[in-house]
């Protein structure tokens, strides 16, 4: 298995595959929609606070920390560590990029999402990228193995590995055994998961939208503590990571080893723009037009890489003395919850690696949540119909057990799965956004029109040339 999934990320993850289609994509829909993801960064903000038509729905900001508490999670402490460990300061540059051009992948996907979704008997919405392939591509059998694609990377591959790296954060305490410590950490996460995922869509919503902005808050502030305590090494700092990231000779050197392929593999990891996950919370969205849903999304990009992932890399690289390389582990991983509690405790004592612990609890735990809302519906579209209550109940066992599970294996083997899984999503998603793209530019050109004539944007899909059954929310 680890043989398989080693050579697969060979392929995906050669210059002229994943990364070419994240960054060649995203370049050519920031040059479509006149730079979507930087010219609407105050309408982002206007249309997030809107509220939804009923109760029932599930209004932008909902929809936001849905796919925030997916984004936001240990990949914007473990991954951009490790990002640093293994490819340098560089990488966290690369990151930025991945989500500045990543943001206009993440706007057309969610645009797209919220023009084909569905309504379902109960008056709530559902959709995502399966059902643009389908019926907006025509092609049900690719929206099908998408479907596959997010069960296994969500509720199998990123959720073992949330659950790995919370239990390798307590590693550098003095209570942690090997043997026993992560199989009493992997059975209190999968109790406390399990008693939120038996509650429903809703409550699943209710639960992130009070822990994702608090959780965020805190994080950030500290590291803006940190970041004060050490303002004269910030120069330095910023110095290494552009010094580092046009490396050239180290970059192509060893591409697969690089700052640039370690920057786009954890900032996808870490943003998941274009990967079209999502997408299935936009789609939940009850909005008014569907660019709104885009611009939340878009936003949700920038608040994970821009702002989370940038507080961690700053505090590890403002804090001298501290090398990454020397977390280089034996079989060539990172250890990457010593490294970032290690400089934590060089600034703060012995409050900063308690800090990172409880931000890693609270992170770990509502990625499990994000990720797990994006599979039930995944099913319904496999099946043509509702899971049954026992086909329910079989997978969130499951799903339980691989919570469980992730926190006893190894590092190594739970990475490159998530990795591999992550780069197959992106093969399937961008060329098919890319094909569908001009649909979701014709709406941003319906709503920046409604905009300028003082309008409250609505939207039909009659304003942009669109009629049938598929786009039935908004005849």
């Amino acid at each position: 298995m680890s043989g398989f999934v080693s050579f697969m990320n060979d392929i995906l993850y050669r210059p002229y595959i994943v990364p070419l289609f994240l960054i060649a994509v995203g370049i050519y829909f920031t040059i479509r929609t006149k730079g979507v993801q930087v010219r609407m960064i105050k309408e982002m903000f206007r249309v997030v606070t809107e509220k939804p038509s009923d109760d029932k729905s599930i209004s932008s900001f909902g929809a936001l920390m849905v796919s925030t508490a997916s984004r936001v999670g240990t990949g914007n402490i473990i991954g951009v560590c490790t990002a640093i460990i293994l490819g340098g300061p560089g990488a966290i540059f690369w990151m930025w990029i991945t989500a500045i051009f990543g943001g206009a992948n993440a706007f057309i996907e969610s645009t797209l999402a919220q023009i084909y979704k569905k309504k379902a008997d109960d008056g709530t919405y559902y959709g995502g990228p399966s059902y643009y392939m389908q019926n907006a591509l025509g092609q049900r059998w690719l929206g099908v193995i998408f479907s596959i694609l997010i069960i296994f990377t969500y509720a199998v591959g990123y959720n073992m590995l949330a659950s790995y790296n919370l239990q390798s954060t307590f590693s550098t305490f003095g209570f942690y055994k090997e043997g026993s410590t992560p199989i009493i950490i992997g059975i209190i996460l999968a109790v406390l998961f399990a008693i939120i995922i038996l509650g429903g869509a809703k409550k699943l919503t209710n639960v992130t939208g009070y822990l994702v902005p608090i959780m965020g808050v805190i994080y950030v502030v500290m590291s803006l503590v940190v970041l004060v305590i050490n303002a004269k090494n910030l120069g330095t700092m910023f110095g290494m990571i552009f010094k580092s990231a046009f490396d050239f000779q180290a970059i192509f050197g060893g591409f697969t080893g690089s700052c640039i392929m370690w920057g786009l593999k954890r900032g996808l990891y870490s943003n998941e723009a274009g990967m079209g996950s999502a997408p299935n919370a936009a789609a939940k969205a009850d909005v008014a037009h569907p660019v709104k849903q885009g611009l939340v999304q878009t936003l949700s990009v920038f608040i994970d890489t821009l702002l989370i992932c940038s507080a961690t890399a700053f505090m590890c690289l403002s804090t001298t003395g501290i090398d990454p390389a020397s977390f280089v582990n034996a079989d060539g991983g990172a250890d990457a919850a010593p490294y970032v509690q290690a400089c934590l405790q060089s600034v703060l004592g012995g409050f900063g690696p308690v800090f990172i612990a409880i931000s890693m609890s609270l992170f770990a735990f509502t990625t499990l949540i994000g990720n797990y809302s994006y599979c039930e519906g995944c099913f319904a579209f496999i099946l043509k119909r509702d899971m049954t209550k026992v086909e329910v109940t079989i997978f969130r066992i499951i799903a339980i057990f691989l919570v469980f599970l992730g926190a006893t294996l190894s590092a190594g083997l739970v990475w490159d799965t998530a990795d591999m899984f992550q780069g197959l999503m992106v093969i399937c998603n961008i060329p098919t956004i890319a094909i569908l793209g001009g649909v979701a530019i014709k709406a941003l050109n319906n709503y920046t029109a409604q905009l300028k004539e003082g309008k409250a944007p609505h939207f039909k899909a009659s304003d942009i040339g669109l009629d049938g059954e598929h786009v039935d929310c908004w005849k």
